[in-house]
C-alpha cells in the first residue's frame, strides 16, 4: 500500500510537470518591445500612427520618445535605443558612425506665422534676409508696420537648425540674426508663432500642420502635398528611420513595415509625402546637399 501510494504520487507529479512544460513550450514567445528615439517632427509626422498600426498587426509595441534628430541618430549608435528617427542626414563625426539611414518619406521646411498675419507669400531672397536680420519690419514684406520677431531652433546640427542652413543658404555654418529668439526644440518654436502676432519661424511641415499657424508660400509656391512631392516647393528633405549594428529583429521589422505598402499608406494618411510620390526628389536633393558641401552621407 505504501509503495503503491508513493508510485501514484510520483506519477501525479510527473504528469503535472510534463503538462506544465508542454504548455510553456507551446505558448507563443512574446516579442520584445522596440524603443524608438528621434526628432519631434518625425514623431508627429508618421511614427506615432505607424507604431499603432505595427502593434496591431504584429503585437509588438514601439516605445516612442522624442529628443531630436541628433539623439535619434546617436542613441542608436550607442545602442541606447533600438531604432531612431531623423529629419537630417548623418554628419561625418565619430558619434554617428555605424548608423544606417532608411528613408521612409519626405518632409519640407516651412516658414510659419501667426494666423492673424496678412502676409501669405515671401520670396526666397526676402526669407533669407529676414533670418539674416536685414529685413526687420513686416511692412517691407507687404504686411503691417510692425517689427518682425524671428524665432529659431538652437544649434547647427539639429534637424531643423541644420537643414534650414543647408536648404536656404547652402551653408551649414550660417549664422542667423543676433536678434533672433532661440529655443532648444521645435515645439516652443512652433508655439511662439501660435501665440505672437509678429513671429516668423522655420519648422517641418509635418509637425507644423498640427499647430494653429499659417504657412508662407515661397516664390508663389505653397507647401502643399502635391508641390512638395513634385519639387515645386523647394525646401523638401527626407525623413529617415535609423538603425545600428545592434538593432533587434523587431526593430528591423518595424523599418521594413514602414517601407511596405501598408506602412506607406499609414504615412500618407498623415499627409506626409511617401517614397513613391517623392521618388523624383532624390536627384535635386542630392544636388542641393553637394552644393551645401555634404558628400554622400545622406
Amino acid at each position: 500500500m505504501i509503495l503503491r501510494g508513493i508510485t501514484m504520487n510520483y506519477t501525479k507529479k510527473f504528469t503535472v510537470a510534463f503538462f506544465t512544460t508542454a504548455l510553456f513550450l507551446s505558448s507563443p514567445v512574446q516579442a520584445k518591445n522596440v524603443t524608438w528615439t528621434g526628432c519631434g517632427i518625425s514623431k508627429k509626422a508618421y511614427v506615432t500612427e505607424l507604431a499603432k498600426a505595427f502593434d496591431k498587426k504584429y503585437n509588438i509595441k514601439v516605445e516612442v520618445s522624442g529628443g531630436g534628430a541628433t539623439k535619434g541618430i546617436r542613441n542608436v549608435a550607442t545602442s541606447k535605443s533600438d531604432i531612431g528617427g531623423s529629419c537630417r542626414h548623418l554628419l561625418n563625426v565619430d558619434e554617428e558612425k555605424g548608423v544606417t539611414l532608411h528613408p521612409v518619406g519626405w518632409d519640407a521646411l516651412v516658414a510659419i506665422v501667426n494666423k492673424s498675419n496678412p502676409v501669405k507669400n515671401i520670396s526666397l531672397e526676402n526669407l533669407k534676409s529676414v533670418f539674416e536680420g536685414k529685413i526687420t519690419n513686416w511692412k517691407e514684406l507687404g504686411g503691417e508696420d510692425a517689427p518682425i520677431v524671428t524665432v529659431v531652433r538652437k544649434g547647427k546640427i539639429s534637424g531643423v537648425g541644420r537643414m534650414v542652413r543647408e536648404l536656404l543658404f547652402a551653408d551649414p555654418d550660417k549664422d542667423f540674426s543676433d536678434n533672433a529668439i532661440v529655443f532648444k526644440s521645435s515645439g516652443p518654436v512652433e508655439k511662439s508663432a501660435e501665440k505672437e502676432k509678429n513671429v516668423i519661424a522655420m519648422t517641418g511641415i509635418s509637425s507644423g500642420r498640427k499647430r494653429n499657424v499659417n504657412f508662407l508660400s515661397v516664390d508663389g509656391h505653397e507647401p502643399s502635398y502635391e508641390n512638395i512631392a513634385s519639387g515645386k516647393y523647394a525646401f523638401f528633405r527626407p525623413l529617415y528611420l535609423t538603425a545600428g549594428k545592434n538593432t533587434s529583429a523587431e526593430g528591423k521589422k518595424f523599418i521594413k513595415f514602414a517601407k511596405s505598402k501598408e506602412g506607406q499608406a499609414v504615412i500618407k494618411a498623415q499627409e506626409t509625402v511617401t517614397l513613391k510620390d517623392g521618388r523624383n526628389l532624390w536627384k535635386p536633393y542630392k544636388t542641393k546637399m553637394k552644393k551645401a558641401r555634404q558628400e554622400g552621407n545622406f
